[in-house]
């Protein structure tokens, strides 16, 4: 048992950052209304080490907007501090689905003053406004339809379609909250709307620069390498092929989903005894 919490709580430190437990403590523990109830779809995925797999999924089809790359590439300093990266990310999903409708709406605030500030040109003459409405929905699409394909390869159990349905129309009310228009309230609109952008992707410079260091680079200790290419080769066979043949052309998927699952499988054994970690009831 104390192996299993030293390693949970190694690993959620990595995910969240030191400051990591006092903000978990006070998502869960503050009293108060939520956006979203117990049991709710969103708080089900995302109470979920698919989450890991959905994550980076998310990345690598997010690289394919030349826009919303240029952005990330001049903004959000992946590169030089990927692990706050990912604890500023990882909050704010926790906040808007755990958290007090207040904590939720400040966070939300937040992203949209910080998303004024980002704006630019890429060294290939691509503009983007990270505020954009549409570049916004992209980020969106992408990192839902990420959340769910994770979570129907690998989550704890699979969710019945209408459940996914509701999943989706939750996501769409925190990115109404963040600006986004029309966005997709079930899965089929959420295919039809990832299909729609497909002509303005393509791998850019930044793009395999970012998707290499993903995949081949990875910020974590030689000891993790073999646990973070289980998660990268399922997050990458996950993928619609389409996508899968712009990010990993040539990759070997066969046994990539098994192995996701193995290693979510040892992600959700070592968190189960964190402390304060939300155990959200996942329906059979």
């Amino acid at each position: 048992m104390g192996l299993r919490r030293r390693a949970g709580e190694a690993l959620f430190e990595r995910v969240a950052g030191p400051d990591g437990p006092a903000a978990r403590a006070r998502i869960h523990e503050t009293p108060g209304p939520r956006w979203f109830p117990p049991g709710s779809a969103v708080r089900v995925v995302h109470a979920d080490a698919s989450m890991f797999v959905g994550g980076l999924r998310a990345l690598l089809l997010q690289a394919l907007h030349p826009a919303a790359m240029a952005g990330v590439a001049g903004h959000s300093g992946y590169r030089s501090d990927p692990w706050g990266r990912l604890a500023r990310t990882s909050t704010f999903l926790a906040v808007t689905a755990f958290g007090t409708a207040d904590d939720a709406q400040a966070a939300v605030d937040r992203v949209r003053a910080i998303h004024e500030r980002v704006r630019g040109t890429s060294p290939d003459g691509v503009r983007y406004r990270a505020s954009d409405p549409d570049l916004l929905r992209w980020v969106h699409v992408a990192e839902v339809d990420s959340f769910v394909a994770a979570h129907r390869a690998v989550g704890s159990a699979r969710l019945p379609d209408e459940r996914y349905d509701e999943y989706v129309a939750q996501m769409a009310t925190v990115a109404e909250r963040l600006g986004v228009l029309d966005a997709p309230t079930s899965v089929a609109r959420l295919a039809e709307q990832l299909d729609d952008f497909r002509p303005q992707l393509r791998v850019s410079d930044q793009a395999r620069d970012t998707i290499d260091f993903l995949l081949h680079q990875p910020p974590v200790p030689w000891t993790l390498r073999p646990g973070y290419a289980g998660l990268s080769s399922c997050a990458v066979a996950t993928l619609q092929p389409w996508a899968r043949a712009m990010v990993a052309p040539g990759a070997r998927t066969h046994g990539a989903v098994v192995a996701g699952r193995a290693v979510t499988r040892v992600i959700r054994w070592s968190l189960a005894t964190t402390p304060d970690a939300p155990r959200e009831p996942i329906p059979a």
